[in-house]
């Protein structure tokens, strides 16, 4: 897949077949509007281009944007559409001038001139161009004096997969994992680098690695302990994830804590990619560390337990 960090790099293409929003998580209804996309391609022999923004319009736009928490990166996105196999991936700079382009505008100038579009594919809510004044009403009514056509996914077919970026982060919010999974058509995760804690848990026999995200935007699921898969260096661990203020010994700040199984190397400093497969339960304050080991050696036999329940 070819990368675009801006318009300037990209080279005009006798044939884009073009797509274009802001893709966060990358769910299986986005992927729906990607498969479409990749179909036309090799129907016309285009060539499938996706354009995306960033920082998130609404980071750059809302009042609320210190409030916003998405379910993917830039990087995560980068990966994702790599492995749908587009052939073009564009990252436009988002910036309040941006925001200010006509819908007319963002066509001639981004879509015709600089793509060189020759089919148009969108969700059936899209709208783009200043106050998002773009419809799809809008395209088809002028599609002829763009030179490209345009194609809506149907409302009825994305709606029937009850699918929302919204509905994710819910789902997500509440602990509700494996909802999330099923909507994203994969696990959902977080990466972050292992940084010092009070390293308490390896007193107790349950030494943790304390995730400290990349993005303050990056969703966090509710507090709890959750089964997870930990990657590290290419290979996969089976372990616990403990979301929350850890009341037990008294915690005052939200963190993220990983228990890998048959796993002892010290990784501070290092990246660890983390999926989140299951809920286990709410965090809790315990009378004691004794009666904190006595669960957590009951967390783990319920992790152990969904891992072999998962193979068979």
């Amino acid at each position: 897949m070819n990368i675009y960090h801006s318009l300037d790099s990209f080279h005009r293409l006798e044939c884009a077949v073009v797509t274009s929003g802001t893709f966060d998580g990358l769910h299986i209804g986005h992927k729906k509007i990607l498969k479409r996309l990749k179909e036309i391609s090799v129907q016309s022999g285009g060539e499938s281009v996706v354009l995306t923004y960033w920082p998130h319009p609404r980071m750059v736009v809302s009042e609320d944007s210190q409030d916003l928490q998405l379910l993917s990166t830039i990087d995560e996105k980068i990966e994702l559409f790599a492995e749908m196999g587009i052939q073009h991936f564009v990252i436009i700079p988002f910036t309040r001038a941006f925001s200010e382009l006509s819908s007319d505008d963002f066509i001639r100038q981004i879509l015709v001139d600089k793509i060189g579009t020759k089919k148009l594919v969108i969700g059936y809510d899209h709208r783009f161009g200043r106050n998002r004044e773009g419809s799809f009403e809008f395209l088809q009514k002028n599609a002829n004096n763009y030179g490209f056509e345009v194609e809506e996914i149907p409302r009825q077919d994305i709606e029937d997969l009850a699918i929302s970026s919204s509905r994710i982060r819910q789902s997500l919010l509440s602990g509700n994992v494996e909802e999330a999974q099923d909507l994203l058509g994969r696990p959902y995760a977080i990466t972050g680098i292992i940084v010092k804690g009070k390293q308490l848990g390896r007193t107790i026999g349950f030494p943790t690695a304390n995730i400290q995200l990349h993005e303050s935007y990056k969703l966090i699921p509710a507090n709890g302990v959750y089964v997870i898969n930990a990657y590290y260096e290419g290979k996969s661990y089976k372990g616990m994830l403990n979301i929350g203020v850890r009341p037990t010994v008294d915690g005052t700040s939200r963190t993220i804590e990983a228990n890998l199984f048959d796993f002892d190397k010290e990784i501070y400093g290092e990246d660890l990619r983390v999926e989140i497969l299951h809920y286990l339960r709410p965090e809790q304050k315990f009378n004691g560390l004794d009666a904190l080991i006595e669960q957590l050696k009951i967390d783990k036999e319920n992790a152990l337990a969904f891992f072999t329940k998962e193979k068979m």
